[in-house]
């Protein structure tokens, strides 16, 4: 599935319609280069399962927790990692186990992560002035089908 994207505001509502419909356990990986919309997609889907602050991308931690409702959700920026092993050492497993947890920079740590339930690549769209966004998505056919349908609404 490929979506267009207008704006910051569509962006956090494809967050939004995603974290709608994946429940715990499950893994995201947010690919693209800097400033393509990952922490805004990210902010989107923490802030619709009710998280009321500031989202903001943990480049400089590595892992920003959230628990919302009895539910724990982790983010991830790989971006500084250093060494996939740094991964294993902070112990990715048990961030893991049951638990939402989206990753930016995937690649940065990818022979130490399972493969992810959805993967989204995030590119701009060089066809056009207007600074649009172009999201790939990957995962389940239905999800992606009602995601796609809510988008176009």
């Amino acid at each position: 599935m490929i979506l267009n994207i207008a704006d910051e505001r569509e962006m956090e509502r494809l967050g939004a319609a995603f974290s709608a419909r994946l429940k715990s356990p499950a893994l995201l990986f947010l690919r693209g280069d800097l400033g393509m919309g990952k922490t805004t997609f990210a902010r989107g889907f923490i802030q619709s399962r009710g998280h009321k602050g500031s989202v903001k991308s943990p480049t400089y931690a590595l892992v920003e927790p959230y628990e919302l409702e009895g539910e724990l959700l982790y983010h991830f920026d790989l971006y500084r990692l250093c060494d996939p092993e740094e991964l294993e050492l902070m112990g990715i497993r048990d961030y893991l186990a049951d638990s939402t947890v989206l990753v930016e920079w995937p690649e940065r740590g990818e022979r130490l992560l399972p493969q992810p339930d959805l993967q989204l690549f995030f590119d701009s769209d060089s066809t056009t002035s207007e600074g649009l966004r172009l999201v790939r998505v990957e995962g389940e056919e239905r999800l992606l089908r009602e995601v796609s349908e809510e988008m176009q609404q």
